[in-house]
């Protein structure tokens, strides 16, 4: 009689993880719903005339410790109005970083200038000074640099090299809300800051944004572009230059001033469970945890592993796809997939009807993507896996997580 063959080890159940596209991962209640009520019950829901966006950009202003802070409806808008208070002509080129977000890179474009992508530093996934510096020609106007998913770039040079040259530096901090290096936040080392309150975000009114800055000139010129350039409390106002309508409504205001009192707790929670997961998975063999520089704090838009694909079959794809098939785990592997500049407005040039503008009014040397220019991207992107992440996590979800990653690196090492 043949023996009956072992029994397959059981699948444990799926553990539905806390997510920020709903209200398990995010930190929205009482407080939001009392404010918001107030806004509504004065009925009155434009900034021009309400109170909660006043407070809000009072507050944001005092929590970073900079001069002004404004209020828009959102992220893309906040780095819209940022390259619009550089002002830029036709032509110009704004550098930028090759992993990010469309809203970062269409504002370029609305304003005219062209992007001139830099590469980035493959560990860190963040733009450097030596990765910057080759790109900057007389026709630099600003830099933008994307603290991604909430771990600083390194400002010091970064800074030293702008200085330099006189050039001016915008920081996406969109993810990084409380980021810091040597003790100063994010946001604020650089001559513009912008922030993101996207549905995902530390913290969020579903879209909005912020700007902050040091420089009252600079500041004028955002807070004029995001209220169609009028001259409010001029003696004789006037719409100044172009500019549209992208203020922040009464509603998002007050949603906005009952969630920033919750943002540090936020973001020592996102702390404390990322040190706990990389503290799991530290030595695992062709798993980085994500690495910040020292100085710098982490804040953990989300959690970033570095998978080695001589290693691990599949490298991050393969990974991913174990994740999610075993646990349940859905992640992103390649976060964006490719470098921005292969996407089709940049490929094609797709802008304003056939026109093309203004990649016409382009540098031959600003439009070449080859891929030997920016070896740390396609590295970068090609061993990064995205994994969810938020305040909500409690230790059973990261042991869970944890649990899951090692089981996977043993099924799956080569």
């Amino acid at each position: 009689m043949m023996p009956a063959p072992a029994a397959a080890t059981p699948k444990p159940a799926f553990m539905a993880l806390p997510n920020d596209q709903d209200s398990s991962g995010r930190t929205l209640g009482a407080e939001e719903i009392l404010l918001l009520s107030e806004a509504i019950e004065s009925g009155t829901l434009t900034s021009t005339k309400g109170k909660f966006v006043k407070t809000l950009e009072t507050q944001f202003a005092e929590k970073l410790g900079v001069g002004y802070a404004y209020a828009c409806s959102s992220g893309s808008a906040a780095i819209h109005t940022a390259v619009a208070a550089i002002n830029p002509c036709p032509g110009d080129e704004i550098i930028t970083t090759s992993i990010t977000d469309m809203g970062a890179l269409s504002s370029i474009l609305y304003q005219s200038a062209v992007p001139r992508f830099a590469d980035v530093d493959p560990r860190t996934w963040n733009v450097t000074a030596e990765t910057i510096a080759p790109c900057i020609t007389p026709r630099t106007k600003a830099i933008i640099v994307t603290h991604l998913f909430g771990n600083p770039c390194q400002m010091e040079p970064i800074m030293a090299l702008a200085r330099a040259h006189g050039i001016p530096v915008i920081e996406d901090a969109a993810q990084a809300f409380m980021a810091t290096q040597n003790g100063q936040p994010v946001g604020t080392l650089g001559d513009i800051g912008c922030f993101s309150l996207q549905q995902g975000k530390h913290i969020t009114t579903g879209e909005g944004g912020l700007v902050v800055t040091n420089n009252s000139v600079m500041a004028r010129k955002m807070w004029l572009f995001i209220n169609k350039a009028w001259g409010y409390g001029d003696k004789k106002p006037d719409h100044y230059f172009l500019a549209p309508n992208y203020r922040m409504t009464e509603l998002q205001g007050a949603v906005a001033c009952a969630q920033l009192p919750k943002l540090d707790g936020v973001v020592a929670q996102r702390q404390a469970g990322a040190n706990q997961l990389t503290a799991k998975l530290q030595g695992l063999a062709g798993v980085e945890p994500p690495f910040h520089h020292p100085g710098d704090t982490h804040v953990y838009w989300k959690y970033c592993l570095r998978v080695d694909g001589d290693v691990i079959d599949g490298g991050a794809v393969g990974l991913a796809q174990w994740l999610k098939a075993e646990r349940g785990i859905f992640s992103a592997p390649r976060y964006i997939q490719k470098p921005a500049f292969r996407c089709e407005v940049f490929a094609k040039q797709r802008t304003f009807g056939n026109s093309r503008f203004p990649f016409t009014h382009a540098s031959p040397e600003a439009l070449d993507y080859s891929a030997e220019k920016f070896p740390g991207t396609f590295e970068g992107l090609e061993k990064v896996l995205v994994l969810p992440w938020n305040e909500a996590y409690t230790d059973a979800h990261i042991d869970y997580i944890a649990e899951a990653v090692h089981t996977a690196v043993a099924a799956l090492t080569r």
